[in-house]
């Protein structure tokens, strides 16, 4: 097995390439991104509907920071934690506006999202293999690749959005108990690698995508009024406590590497 810095070698001596632009896939890691799929469900909602500002505006809105953040993410030469996750927050809110613009506006069936979704997601997968030979999120050093990895990661939330409002609302599970569902499949992916040798690529992306329906139920369950089956906490309420708890994660994130860094140097 090599090592990062033995995959990350022979880039970092190509004058195009970069240092590795996401972060290490550790359980801090797993705990942002189901923060960050919980934000893009619930502050969706906010705006759309809290604010008033509509499907179209909000969309428009939400694909204009997108944009930005993809600016600065892409001009980065490195991982940089809070130009990464606040891209993430966006893409999130981004998928999910996506699948409620088909769903809401266009009146496209969950049923067929989800098909088209995954259709997409395995196109991207399939051209992205083709062409870099890999889906390792452990060898992002080119634009080229970052640009695949993004396309993926929308992808996986608007397919995560479809399949999870599929489940707890078209086919009346309810919140918790689809919250439930995912969180075992998320944990037999994980028990399949650990136990019957499911590769690290396939047990990654397949908990990935489920993480987007998870963080999608858990903020509907927060949000979502009693009489729908929620807890009531309200779309601003839920907003706020999962934006701060992202931003804490991020910072002892950030200190933490850091400090790890300076550690390195003085060895």
């Amino acid at each position: 097995m090599t090592t990062r810095a033995e995959r990350t070698g022979p880039a970092l001596r190509r004058p195009s390439s970069l240092l590795n632009k996401v972060p290490e896939v550790t359980l801090a890691f797993w705990v942002v991104k189901v923060l960050c799929t919980t934000v893009g469900e619930t502050f969706a909602d906010f705006l759309n509907d809290g604010l008033g500002l509509g499907l179209t505006v909000t969309s428009l809105v939400m694909t204009a920071m997108l944009v930005v953040a993809l600016v600065l993410q892409f001009r980065s030469r490195r991982y940089v934690p809070w130009v990464y996750w606040l891209t993430v927050v966006l893409i999130s809110v981004v998928g999910t506006l996506l699948t409620d613009t088909l769903t809401d506006s266009l009146g496209v069936s969950l049923w067929v999202s989800t098909g088209v979704f995954a259709v997409a997601l395995a196109v991207s997968f399939g051209t992205w293999h083709a062409v870099e030979r890999t889906l390792s999120v452990h060898d992002i050093t080119t634009r080229r690749r970052e640009g695949f990895y993004w396309t993926t990661i929308l992808l996986t939330f608007a397919l995560g959005t479809a399949v999870g409002d599929l489940l707890g609302e078209q086919l009346s599970l309810g919140y918790l108990p689809s919250a439930v569902v995912f969180a075992a499949a998320i944990a037999l992916i994980a028990l399949a690698h650990r136990a019957l040798g499911l590769g690290a690529v396939v047990a990654f992306w397949a908990a990935y995508v489920l993480t987007r329906p998870l963080g999608a139920s858990l903020g509907d369950l927060l949000s979502q009024a009693s009489g729908d089956g929620g807890l009531g906490f309200g779309t601003t309420a839920t907003s706020v406590i999962f934006l701060v708890a992202i931003a804490v994660v991020v910072v002892a994130m950030t200190w933490s590497g850091r400090r790890t860094a300076r550690a390195a140097l003085q060895r």
